[in-house]
């Protein structure tokens, strides 16, 4: 009887073994299918990249840093017209 009972618990822990395994594929599954619909989901909502985001953020902080120079020296030209002019 003792490899009767070794022969059933051999079957249980590879039953066991064999259930574990499939769970594990189809969690792969499952996390592949929603990591898709996911990215099917941001691609649908026009969502800008962070990387595209920090560029764009730095064009207008350069783009502004310029325009406060300019506005320097628009104003330093008309004081000087303004001087000439008296």
């Amino acid at each position: 009887m003792t490899t009767g009972t070794n022969r059933i618990m051999d079957e249980f822990a590879k039953l066991m073994t064999d259930a574990a395994g499939a769970a594990q594929g189809v969690r792969k599954e499952i996390e592949t299918a929603f990591s898709a619909q996911a990215e099917r989901w941001l691609n649908s909502l026009d969502v800008v990249k962070r990387e595209e985001f920090e560029a764009v953020r730095e064009m207008a902080i350069k783009a502004r840093d310029e325009n406060d120079a300019l506005l320097a020296r628009i104003a330093a030209l008309e004081e000087k017209l303004a001087a000439a002019g008296k």
